[in-house]
């Protein structure tokens, strides 16, 4: 807005999230390794000097850019699903589509990319995300399904394994179109797929709903 005072006349307290924000602007375009700390400051509106005053290393800027820009966008699908509180044939189609609902709207799928093209020369990029992002998001799911299992609604299996079956369709999708959208391939529809899916995978994980005993009963004189 023409009313706010340039970036280097801010607090300092404003001067974090303008880098985070930056950082994740040029890792998306760029990569983890051409990414460089002079656009990253440039990007945000401070001296390089200042982006050592909050961080050490360029490590240190993705996991706060995976800390703060993505795992806030985890924690929002987090807070809908638990605010649902219904049994999982509700609540993984919310989620699903919740979750495509922000990957749609953000830069996690180019970091997504990133972190699994330069992992093998970066491996702190993979142990940052799996920690700030991957495991979370894991975590939350199995305790969902694991809560389900309890409650009679999911048949007996692993559920971490069923966990990763149903955001694996979803994870696909993403990469598929970051890497295949700019060369005329059809990208799925991200919500489409996330009702899809969600539908499918759900007949095959919820145990049948009881049969009320009369329905089991023959019709008198039906033979």
């Amino acid at each position: 807005m023409a009313n706010d005072p340039p970036k280097w006349r801010r607090r300092k307290t404003a001067r974090p999230d303008e880098i985070i924000g930056a950082a994740l602007e040029e890792f998306a375009d760029k990569g983890f390794a051409a990414a460089k700390l002079d656009d990253i400051a440039r990007r945000a509106g401070v001296s390089k000097g200042s982006l050592y005053l909050y961080f050490e290393t360029k490590e240190d800027i993705f996991r706060a850019v995976a800390r703060a820009a993505l795992a806030r966008n985890l924690e929002a699908v987090r807070a809908d699903a638990e605010a649902l509180d219904g049994p999982l044939s509700q609540l993984a189609p919310a989620i699903l589509t919740n979750a495509v609902k922000i990957i749609g709207a953000s830069r996690l799928p180019a970091v997504v990319k990133m972190v699994i093209g330069e992992s093998r020369n970066f491996p702190d990029l993979a142990k940052i995300w799996h920690d700030e992002i991957v495991s979370l998001a894991i975590g939350f799911l199995t305790e969902t399904i694991a809560l389900a299992q309890r409650r009679g609604e999911v048949a007996p299996g692993d559920p971490r394994l069923y966990a990763f079956s149903l955001v694996g369709p979803i994870v696909m999708a993403v990469l598929f179109r970051e890497v295949f959208g700019g060369v005329g391939a059809e990208a799925p529809d991200l919500e489409a797929l996330a009702r899809q899916h969600a539908h499918a995978l759900l007949y095959g994980m919820l145990n049948p709903a009881p049969t009320n005993a009369s329905d089991e009963r023959p019709m008198e004189g039906k033979r």
